[in-house]
């Protein structure tokens, strides 16, 4: 657990707070972070997501259908339950509960999957299995639904003639953040061999996904007022004991290998999305209860992930039962 927390969880603060710390000098503002945003959001992150999931082979995909089902139902179930919770908030709009959604209803997979995965259950190709599953769920399926109902909702805001229902999903498969891991899964589906040659062109960019996301949120952090409230305490409740607790039960009932249930109850503990973080502020829709709710996450999962393992072990092993 001390080489999780300090080779995971310790990094994200370090490199928030440096970007906290920017932001209260004035080295950076607000409007620079925006502009970080969009190279994460129209760069580093589709080209992190692309070549992740290119790199998979069907077989991956194939291998465990009771992964893939359980995954799918478990983060989506979540993820539409939060929109629905959060929609129900008086002053919230569907802008802000399609945002809450992007974060407190998807995990950090392209982030931390493997920082967290790997040193607890080694670097095997089941670990990447669960991380490319988990990951296409997110980023195929979450990330699209998302923007299509932030997309949605903010159409409406405006007023006007009444577009089609379609043209807000269409906006969201125009942004590369959620056509490149579709047009990844389509890539692997085809049998298409990914070049070892071509990862480098991509890699570079997609490098700096993780600590430019991280900086820039703290950058937003610096720039608006914390705001620890009953909706950011109920984004973490969601993500850090709903989710992880959800996958345990479906794992279960569906008579899933233990070590994939093991692996995708960590999964869905880690924190929420920070691309949710960056949708927000590009969009400058939900950022300071967000950023709030993202920043509680983080410090909370330090406890909650030995917690989940824990957990899991005791229900695998049969002592609850």
């Amino acid at each position: 657990m001390s080489h999780i927390i300090l080779y995971a969880i310790v990094p994200i603060v370090v490199v928030m707070l440096a970007g906290y710390i920017s932001g209260k000098k004035g080295i950076f503002n607000g409007e620079d972070s925006k502009k970080f945003n969009k190279v994460v959001l129209d760069y580093a992150l589709p080209a992190a997501l692309f070549v992740s999931i290119a790199q998979a082979s069907r077989d991956m995909l194939y291998k465990d259908i009771k992964l893939s089902l359980v995954s799918l139902v478990v983060i989506m179930a979540c993820f539409m339950a939060v929109y629905f919770i959060y929609r129900c908030f008086k002053n919230n709009t569907g802008a802000d509960a399609a945002v809450s959604a992007l974060i407190s209803g998807s995990p950090t997979i392209g982030f931390l999957g493997f920082a967290v995965l790997e040193p607890i259950f080694g670097a095997t190709p089941a670990v990447a299995l669960v991380v490319a599953i988990v990951g296409i769920v997110v980023n195929a399926v979450g990330i699209p639904v998302g923007l299509s109902l932030l997309n949605a909702s903010l159409e409406k805001q405006k007023g006007g003639k009444k577009e089609s229902a379609w043209l807000p999903v269409i906006h969201a498969l125009e942004q590369p953040v959620a056509w490149s891991p579709i047009l990844a899964v389509i890539w692997v589906l085809v049998g298409i061999p990914w070049p070892e040659w071509a990862s480098p062109s991509f890699d570079l960019i997609a490098k700096a996904n993780a600590s430019m996301a991280v900086f820039s949120a703290g950058i937003t952090l610096s720039s608006i007022k914390v705001v620890i409230n009953w909706q950011a305490i109920l984004g973490s409740i969601l993500k850090l004991i709903v989710m992880p607790a959800l996958a345990l039960i479906g794992g279960v009932l569906c008579a899933m290998d233990p070590l994939n249930i093991k692996m995708l109850v960590v999964a869905c503990a880690l924190p929420p999305a920070f691309s949710g973080i960056i949708i927000a502020d590009e969009y400058d829709t939900y950022v300071a209860t967000g950023t709030s709710s993202l920043t509680l996450s983080v410090i909370l999962f330090i406890g909650f992930c030995p917690l989940w393992i824990w957990i899991t072990d005791r229900v695998l092993a049969g002592a609850w039962f």
